[in-house]
Formats: C-alpha cells, sequence, structure tokens
C-alpha cells in the first residue's frame, strides 16, 4: 500500500507541470496519468489514448500476426511499447526516432511501462478501433 501511495504521489509530482492554459497539454496529462494509473495498479484491458515522441523502433515481431513495435515515451517520462498489427493495418513507414506519434488501443501492464496493441481497426467489427496518427496521417 505504501508503494502504490508513493508511485501515486511520484506521478502527480511529475505531471504537475503539465496542467498549463492551453486545453491540450491538460489532455496529455490527464491521458498520462491514465496510463501512469494502469501501470501503478497493474491493470491490462484499458482502452486508452495518448501522444508521445517515439524513442526507439524496433523490429517487426513475426511471430504469430505481424506487429511493427516501437517504444514512444510520454511527456510524463513513462514509456510504452507500441505493437501495430501490419496484417490488419498499414504499417507506418515513415516512422523515426524522435516523432511524435498519437495513438488509440488496448494498454496492457508490464514491469517496463506497458503495451498498447488493437491500434488498427477490427476486421470482426466486435471490438473498439485503435489508430495510429503520424504526421496528419491515420492507420488504421
Amino acid at each position: 500500500m505504501t508503494r502504490s501511495i508513493l508511485a501515486m504521489v511520484l506521478c502527480a509530482v511529475l505531471l504537475s507541470g503539465c496542467g498549463t492554459a492551453t486545453s491540450t497539454a491538460q489532455d496529455v496529462s490527464a491521458s498520462d496519468q491514465v496510463f501512469a494509473d494502469a501501470y501503478t495498479n497493474q491493470q491490462s484491458d484499458v482502452q486508452v489514448t495518448g501522444a508521445g515522441t517515439v524513442i526507439r523502433i524496433l523490429a517487426d515481431d513475426n511471430d504469430g500476426g505481424r506487429h511493427q513495435r516501437f517504444i514512444v515515451e510520454l511527456a510524463s517520462g513513462q514509456t510504452l511499447l507500441i505493437a501495430h498489427n501490419i496484417d490488419v493495418a498499414p504499417r507506418v513507414n515513415s516512422l523515426q526516432v524522435g516523432d511524435q506519434v498519437e495513438f488509440a488501443g488496448v494498454y496492457e501492464w508490464n514491469d517496463e511501462g506497458g503495451t498498447v496493441h488493437w491500434t488498427h481497426h477490427d476486421p470482426q467489427g466486435v471490438h473498439q478501433a485503435g489508430w495510429i496518427n503520424h504526421d496528419g496521417v491515420a492507420y488504421q
């Protein structure tokens, strides 16, 4: 319990500088808080939207469904692995380290910050559609 309280206080301190007068900064801060809470509480299957900076591009995961993988850093400093299914959605070919991306999908907890997947439409039409937005282009 003490660890959980310390983590929440740390998240609050990290995010306190993000609440400026612009609605965009407030929105980013609110979405980052969702990730911080999910991480602290080890939650998975959380529908999320967010934005971050690409800090690393990884090799594709070709085991089963193929996934383009990259790591983003949120404004809060938390990092996330984005696993974008390229059997269902187009690859983000122009993606580079330092680029800004927005995304929607499902958060899965792990001890490294978490993974976001389902960043694409659902061909069956059952699951809420996710997406990646890069340079004004939506990939889903």
